[in-house]
């Protein structure tokens, strides 16, 4: 028997890692830009009480903010994209936690602005915006307006400005938890082969054909977060409680409508979402009843919903291949889409591709304005939906690529709840590619099963998701304790309602609550169910007229305008729930599809 094992990053071939050249070429570049910014920052107390006598005296300072903002960016980004290849390396550790400590500075530094343009009486501030002088800064000064209730004084905003990384440290104790201190040990899988047990290859294990090897994993998995789900909970809860403090301490009704107001997202949708989801867990029910027979199973576990449900298909996928499938369906979006994509993957070196010891786990995308749009992976050819993976992290990438080409830099930031079309959008088209690209009725069986279970992972899952940060915060909110039975207490419910009264919950599973890193940045996952939505609208519309002009003008728009507007512009209202509903009955469609194939 053979035995596999995670590589050393010094063990992965340069041409399979990311090429930060164009950040720095060596690390000393980066300890000068740093102490670039330890000297120039303070250089902003000289606008400090100038900032309403005149627009071209505001129009300076925010030049001078964008100025440390570009360099902050290319010295956050080296710095966390060399932890994230390997959050080991005490040196990459060291860098990113000095950036983090001066972070605090600058941030108490700056804090001054924003109050400052907030106390501009309402006149005056609309004849600025009409001097020359600030014509290219009226979008965000607009948005930062927005906020003038929940900006506190100077002297406040300075307090939160120096409190910040410490009363957010519960996400870096659990980042360093989770993906160093934490070791799963190793486990045989379907050939009877030894191999390591981590963040990353747990989904390779859930996808084994062999039910006991499945079983194995998710109870080996899970016996390592409960022997630490006491400080799991402890890290969870003060996630929680900072969220709320944050929300209150700048005058918002709650940490939800805090976090959904940057957006200008009313509440109603992300009620929209849910209601309408759990009016249709019926046909998710229906799904599970057949994967269950499918795969001849007494009962149905969590552990059991990742496996492909169709056998004797290849799903041995080289790198180089997956980039192929992705490009060719992309092509309805243009050759400049699919070319800038291609040499990004293949010879740009835009993607750190595997999975190396002290690499974090899971996917992102991370661009800047001047930077290459970085992807980091951890491709397995064994698993399928990692070509998934790779086409949704290169929807951020162009949409990043394409809005600074289109946008200023104060403007092309686009936020989350937007990213998510774009990232989603690849996936339906990857989807409709494969399944007009084969006559094979077991490979169409195969993608059909894929595009369930990723609307079910992304649209039920993250729903259950969204519910329970909802749960969770009003819990906190109304003065309830939160501790490990509470977060236990209200997944489990979740759970109950969600997979239905034929499905066998294991105990352990309760502990998912504890090991979703998206928990930390609160509100965030509802974004996935809504990007999904207004994906499948936006690729119909795609495929339908055969134009990606609005698409394309959708990811060129950057953060130009709020979210809710943009898709609007785009040809989707997501304040109806009729995109939510339109991918729900997708959903029941395909299952149909599948049922008739293998049923």
């Amino acid at each position: 028997m053979s035995s596999a094992h995670t590589p050393l990053r010094t063990e992965i071939p340069e041409s399979d890692k990311w090429n930060l050249t164009p950040l720095y070429t060596s690390d000393a570049g980066w300890e000068e830009d740093f102490s670039k910014l330890q000297k120039s920052y303070v250089g902003v107390t000289s606008f400090r009480g100038n900032l309403g006598e005149s627009a071209a005296g505001l129009a300076k300072c925010l030049e001078f903010e964008k100025g440390i903002d570009l360099l902050v960016d290319q010295l956050n980004q080296y710095a966390a994209l060399c932890v994230s290849g390997d959050s080991s390396n005490a040196e990459a550790l060291s860098r990113e936690a000095r950036l983090d400590s001066l972070m605090v500075r600058v941030g108490e530094a700056f804090s001054f602005i924003s109050p400052e343009i907030q106390e501009i009486p309402d006149g005056e501030f609309e004849t600025f915006l009409a001097d020359p002088a600030l014509a290219d800064w009226r979008i965000p000064l607009r948005k930062l307006r927005r906020r003038k209730l929940h900006t506190l004084s100077a002297a406040e905003e300075r307090l939160l400005a120096l409190g910040s990384s410490t009363v957010r440290g519960h996400s870096e104790t659990f980042s360093q938890l989770t993906n160093v201190d934490m070791l799963f040990g190793t486990l045989k899988d379907g050939e009877g082969n030894d191999r390591e047990l981590t963040q990353s290859s747990f989904s390779s294990f859930l996808q084994q054909r062999d039910p006991a090897v499945r079983k194995s994993a998710f109870h080996q998995f899970y016996k390592e977060f409960s022997e630490h789900r006491f400080t799991l909970a402890s890290s969870l809860a003060n996630s929680v409680r900072a969220d709320v403090f944050y929300a209150r301490a700048r005058n918002y009704p709650s940490a939800r409508e805090a976090a959904l107001f940057a957006d200008d997202v009313p509440t109603t949708i992300y009620e929209n979402l849910i209601s309408t989801v759990r009016g249709n867990l019926d046909a998710l029910f229906r799904y599970f009843e057949l994967r269950r027979r499918v795969l001849k199973l007494e009962e149905i576990h969590h552990y059991d919903t990742y496996v492909t449900m169709v056998g004797n298909v290849k799903t041995n996928v080289s790198w180089n291949e997956a980039v192929e499938r992705v490009m060719a369906s992309l092509t309805p979006l243009g050759t400049e889409y699919t070319d800038t994509l291609r040499h990004g993957l293949l010879d740009g070196r835009w993607c750190d591709r595997y999975e190396n010891k002290g690499k974090r786990s899971g996917a992102f995308s991370y661009g800047t304005f001047t930077s290459p749009p970085y992807i980091m992976m951890n491709y397995k050819a064994d698993v399928f939906s990692d070509i998934y993976t790779l086409a949704h992290e290169a929807g951020h990438s162009m949409h990043t690529w394409y809005a600074r080409g289109a946008q200023l830099y104060q403007n092309y930031g686009y936020p989350i709840f937007l990213a998510e079309v774009a990232s989603t959008f690849n996936e339906v088209l990857l989807t409709e590619h494969l399944l007009k690209t084969t006559d094979d009725r077991a490979m169409k069986a195969f993608i059909l099963n894929r595009q369930i279970d990723d609307i079910r992972g992304t649209l039920y899952r993250q729903t259950m998701f969204a519910e329970f940060e909802r749960e969770a915060h009003a819990a906190e909110e109304a003065g309830e304790a939160l501790t490990l039975e509470s977060f236990k207490g209200i997944y489990r419910k979740l759970l109950n309602d969600y997979f239905g009264p034929r499905f066998a919950i294991d105990s352990e599973l309760e502990l998912e609550c504890l090991r979703i890193p998206h928990f930390y940045n609160a509100f965030y996952v509802y974004k996935y169910a809504t990007g999904l939505s207004a994906a499948v609208a936006l690729a119909t519309q795609v495929l339908e007229t055969g134009d990606a002009t609005r698409y394309l003008g959708f990811l060129r728009s950057g953060g130009s305008r709020f979210p809710v507007e943009t898709l609007r512009e785009a040809g989707v209202d997501m304040s109806t729930p009729s995109p939510v509903q339109a991918t729900l009955d997708l959903f029941s469609k395909r299952v149909a599809e599948l049922e008739e194939l293998i049923g």
